[in-house]
């Protein structure tokens, strides 16, 4: 259907691409957000993509990627190399095509995402500690066995459809003026944007990228795909040390800008979205609405934010919401130094309950060389309302004359 370059995705092969894709993704539902279109003061929409079958958008590029093999590549099975999300899209598709499929995993990748693979059908084999080790192992698999690598993103397939989605944002949303989509190679990123600047090129596409894996923003400046030398980040979805040669080319070409977004705003837009809107979502599926909340007035509405997955550990699910509670100042932790006589702790603790605070948790340090022979440190965990109540609380007790610390 490509009628300019073979590595250059058109609106045509999108639009091809749906045909086939329908076969097995969902038209994933769009929601109206009212609390994120208070903060941006027009329309924000949710693009729930976090209920696509296995759970994020890949199914669409690895369905569309391995229908179009051969007969002979069939024969000889597919291999892939995923933290979770890919090689789910890969195992169903190869299933539903009656295809052999091989995974090769980074070590520590998600539980559930290595259990739902199996439960698809494939076969797993953990390699390396990044995406790019696994990678690099499964061409040696396919140079081996003859297995044909579906790589995550570095294809016109692939790309192609996870470009569905943009068409179905453009028919959902028509009055859209800005459209934030989280970004690891950037297959999703150039699949939406090739998409929606062939059919609306007034609209603005943002790609968002976790602080401790963005390695767009310093290709983009070199002018071509620049590996990362270390990557940190809990959003191991996007966690992608260097651009694919094809999607680099769509996304300097198609896309307006390049954000960035911390841990802590991971956390929080992670946090919201289970409390707000009633969606469970991974890190790396919350990076869109991390930049929305880092900059909530900053993009034109009507807006669509993309929640591209939703398949996360329940435990960092649980440690998410408690660092995203601690950032939205949900949690305080202080140190007190508080007369070690009877009834201390008991005024202490007073005080707290009359600000409004509730006490977690409370440990005492009495051999400390900052504390006076008769004083004790108490160490209290706190859950508070907010960042200004958090502040009101640790007022108070300075003004009772309490040394606190935090």
């Amino acid at each position: 259907m490509n009628d300019g370059r073979p590595d250059e995705v058109t609106l045509a092969d999108i639009v091809a691409a749906r045909a086939v894709v329908s076969d097995v993704a969902v038209a994933t539902p769009m929601e109206e957000s009212r609390w994120l279109s208070a903060l941006a003061g027009g329309p924000v929409s949710l693009k729930c993509e976090n209920l696509q079958r296995t759970g994020s958008f890949k199914i669409r590029g690895a369905y569309l990627r391995i229908s179009r093999l051969t007969a002979e590549e069939r024969a000889r099975g597919v291999v892939a190399a995923s933290a979770g999300n890919h090689a789910q899209g890969v195992a169903l598709a190869a299933t539903t095509l009656g295809i052999k499929s091989t995974v090769f995993m980074p070590e520590g990748a998600p539980i559930p995402k290595e259990k739902a693979t199996r439960g698809y059908g494939a076969e797993v084999v953990f390699h390396g500690r990044y995406l790019e080790d696994s990678l690099a192992r499964a061409r040696e698999f396919s140079e081996e066995t003859g297995a044909v690598l579906i790589h995550p993103f570095d294809h016109v397939d692939i790309v192609a459809g996870q470009g569905t989605l943009g068409l179905e944002i453009l028919e959902q949303a028509p009055e859209v003026r800005t459209v934030l989509v989280p970004t690891g190679g950037g297959g999703l990123l150039a699949g939406i944007a090739v998409a929606v600047k062939a059919m609306r090129p007034d609209v603005r596409v943002v790609g968002v990228q976790a602080e401790g894996a963005a390695a767009y923003p310093g290709s983009l400046d070199a002018g071509h795909p620049v590996p990362l030398e270390t990557m940190t980040t809990m959003a191991d979805g996007i966690a992608v040390g260097r651009p694919g040669d094809i999607t680099f080319a769509a996304v300097r070409d198609h896309v307006d800008e390049i954000l960035t977004v911390s841990e802590e705003s991971l956390s929080r837009a992670l946090l919201a979205l289970v409390e707000r809107a009633k969606q469970v979502v991974e890190p790396a599926g919350a990076a869109a609405v991390a930049a929305m909340l880092d900059n909530p007035e900053g993009f034109d509405t009507p807006a669509v934010v993309l929640l591209s997955g939703g398949n996360i550990d329940p435990l960092l699910l649980g440690k998410v919401i408690r660092h995203g509670l601690a950032s939205a100042g949900r949690y305080l932790y202080l140190r007190v130094c508080i007369p070690d006589l009877p009834g201390g702790l008991a005024g202490l603790l007073s005080e707290v309950g009359a600000a409004g605070a509730n006490v977690l948790e409370v440990a005492h340090e009495r051999i400390s060389p900052t504390l006076d022979l008769n004083e004790v440190e108490v160490r209290i965990q706190l859950e508070t309302r907010s960042d200004s109540h958090a502040d009101q609380v640790m007022s108070r007790l300075r003004e009772r004359g309490y040394r606190v610390y935090e």
